[in-house]
C-alpha cells in the first residue's frame, strides 16, 4: 500500500498528470496510424521525454506506449488496416462488422477490452514485479546469463517460415553489439580506428532507424492506395456495444487477458503473437469456431484483450530483471538509460518511484484511452486522409530530432540512417528485425555475464551445476527442440504430399 500511494502522488502531480494524457492522445493517433506501431510510437515520443524529470518519463512512455496498441485496433475495425502489427487479427472480425453498420460496436468492444487487458496485465505486473525483483537479487551471473538466454531463445518462435534468417539476424545483432570498448579489458573491438565508434552501438537510433524511417522508405517505394482513407462511410458510428456483450463474452476476456499477460512476460514475444495466439486460443474453445473472421464479437474481444494484456506482462522482465518483454519495452529501456533510470533488481530499492509511478501511470491510461478514443474516432478518418509526403516528413523530423537530442551529436543521427538503410534490406530479403534488435539489447548482458561468470567460476560448471540456471537451460532446450520436432514434421508432411 505504501508503494501504491507512492505512485498515486507521484502522477497526481499537474505537470505528470498533463503528460500523462497527453501520452493516452498521442499513443491513441501514432497507434492508429498504418505502419506506426507501438514501437516507433514510443521512438517518435522519445524526444519529448529529454526536458522531462526521470520520473514523469517513466509514466509518460508507459502511457504512451499503452495507448498505441489501443489505438492500433480503430483503422483495423474501419479500414482493415491494422495500425500496429498487433491488431491484425482484429480486422478479421472487426472490419466485417463496420461493413454491416456495426463500427460503434466493434470499437466499443474493442476499447474496453482494451482497458479490461490492460488493466488486469498491469495489476499482474504490480504483484509479480517485486517477488522477482527479490528472487533475482538472489541471482548469480550464471542466473543472469540463462535468464538473458531465455530471452534470445524467443526467436525460435518470431518468423518460423524463415528460421535461418532470422537466427542470422540475430548473431548479426549480438555482433553490432561487440563493437566499442571492451567493458572489462578497455581494449576498442571492431572500430577499426573510428573514434565514434568507440561508444558501440547505440540501441536507441538504430532502432528508430529500423523501425520509424523504414515505413517511410517502404511506403516511398511502394506507395499504397490510401483512397480508403477518404471514404466517409467506413468512418460511421452506430450505437455502442451493449453490456451483454461484455457479460456474454466474460471468459473469453479472462482466457485472452492472461494469455496476453503471459506472453508478455516472455522476453521478445510482445503483443504480435499474444493477440494471434488469443485469437488462435479462441478459435478452439468458441462454440462456433466458424463464425470467426466473418464479424464475430468474440474475435476482437480476444484479440485486443490479449494485446493490451501483453503490454503489463512485457513490463515485469523489464522493471524485475532488466530484460525488455517486448521491442518497445527495448525501446523504453534505452531511452529510460539515458534519464539514469536503472531497471533490474535494486530498482525497489534505489528508485522505487518509477516502479509505482510506472504501475500507477498504466492503470490510468487503460481507463482514459476509452473515453479519448471514443472522443477522437471520428477524427481518425480525416488523419488518416492527411497526405503521405506529408506525414511520412512528420515522423522522419521526429525521428531525426530525437535522434540528435539523445547525445547532442551527429553520430546518433547517422546510426540512424545506417539503421534505416539496413533495415530496408533486411524487410526485402525476408530478414528479422525484431531478432537484429534483440540481439543488439541483450548481446552485452549475455557477455557481461558469461564473463563475470567464467571470472569467478573458471569454468563452465557453474552454468550448468546451479538449480535456477539448470532449470531455465531445460526450458531453453524444451523451446528448440519443439521448433526442430515441429519443422520436421512440416517437412515430412510437405514431402509425403509431394510423393505420387
Amino acid at each position: 500500500m505504501e508503494l501504491l500511494s507512492l505512485g498515486m502522488k507521484t502522477i497526481c502531480e499537474p505537470i505528470t498528470l498533463l503528460w500523462i494524457v497527453f501520452g493516452v492522445v498521442i499513443g491513441v493517433i501514432f497507434g492508429a496510424l498504418p505502419g506506426v506501431s507501438s514501437t516507433m510510437a514510443i521512438v517518435l515520443c522519445v524526444s519529448f521525454t529529454y526536458t522531462m524529470s526521470p520520473v514523469t518519463a517513466v509514466a509518460f512512455l508507459a502511457t504512451v506506449y499503452c495507448s498505441a496498441i489501443t489505438g492500433g485496433g480503430v483503422t483495423a475495425i474501419l479500414f482493415k488496416i491494422p495500425g500496429t502489427p498487433s491488431s491484425a487479427a482484429t480486422a478479421l472480425d472487426g472490419y466485417p462488422m463496420a461493413m454491416r453498420g456495426e463500427a460503434g460496436r466493434a470499437l466499443g468492444i474493442s476499447l474496453v477490452c482494451s482497458s479490461i487487458g490492460g488493466i488486469v496485465a498491469t495489476v499482474i505486473m504490480f504483484f509479480l514485479t517485486q517477488p522477482l525483483m527479490k528472487i533475482s537479487l538472489k541471482f548469480s551471473a550464471a542466473e543472469q546469463f540463462a535468464v538473458a538466454l531465455l530471452g534470445l531463445s524467443v526467436l525460435v518462435f518470431l518468423d518460423q517460415k524463415h528460421m535461418l534468417n532470422t537466427f542470422t539476424s540475430a548473431v548479426i545483432g549480438l555482433v553490432l553489439a561487440t563493437i566499442g570498448i571492451d567493458s572489462f579489458s578497455s581494449v576498442p573491438r571492431f572500430t577499426f580506428g573510428q573514434t565514434w565508434l568507440l561508444d558501440g552501438i547505440d540501441p536507441l537510433p538504430f532502432m528508430m532507424g529500423m523501425f520509424a524511417a523504414v515505413e517511410v522508405y517502404h511506403e516511398i517505394a511502394a506507395p499504397s492506395d490510401r483512397s480508403v482513407y477518404h471514404s466517409k462511410q467506413r468512418a460511421e458510428l452506430t450505437k455502442l456495444a451493449p453490456i451483454r456483450d461484455f457479460i456474454q463474452m466474460k471468459w473469453t476476456i479472462l482466457r485472452s487477458a492472461l494469455i496476453g499477460a503471459t506472453v508478455g512476460i516472455l522476453p521478445g514475444a510482445g503483443s504480435n503473437i499474444a493477440g494471434w495466439l488469443a485469437y488462435t486460443a479462441e478459435s478452439k474453445f468458441s462454440p462456433h469456431p466458424e463464425t470467426l473472421g466473418t464479424g464475430d464479437p468474440c474475435g476482437i474481444a480476444a484479440c485486443e484483450t490479449a494485446n493490451n494484456a501483453a503490454t503489463g506482462g512485457a513490463m515485469i522482465p523489464m522493471l524485475s530483471m532488466g530484460i525488455p518483454g517486448s521491442n518497445a519495452a527495448a525501446m523504453m529501456m534505452a531511452a529510460l538509460a539515458i534519464q539514469g533510470v536503472q531497471m533490474g533488481p535494486m530498482l525497489m530499492k534505489t528508485q522505487p518511484e518509477y516502479l509505482s509511478a510506472t504501475f500507477c501511470a498504466m492503470f490510468l491510461a487503460n481507463i482514459l484511452m476509452v473515453f479519448v478514443s471514443l472522443f477522437m474516432a471520428k477524427a481518425f478518418a480525416r488523419i488518416l486522409s492527411m497526405p503521405y509526403w506529408l506525414l511520412g516528413t512528420f515522423i522522419m523530423a521526429l525521428a531525426f530530432t530525437g535522434c540528435y537530442a539523445s547525445r547532442s551529436s551527429m553520430t546518433s543521427v547517422y546510426l540512424m540512417l545506417a539503421g534505416s538503410i539496413a533495415g530496408y534490406f533486411f524487410q526485402k530479403f525476408h530478414f528479422n528485425i525484431p531478432a537484429l534488435i534483440l540481439g543488439l539489447v541483450l548481446g552485452p548482458i549475455l557477455e557481461r555475464q558469461f564473463r563475470r561468470g567464467m571470472q569467478m567460476s573458471g569454468s563452465l560448471t557453474a552454468f550448468f551445476s546451479r538449480p535456477i540456471t539448470m532449470a531455465i537451460s531445460a526450458a531453453v532446450l524444451v523451446m528448440y527442440l519443439c521448433v526442430l520436432r515441429s519443422a520436421f514434421l512440416r517437412n515430412r508432411h510437405g514431402g509425403a504430399e509431394k510423393t505420387p
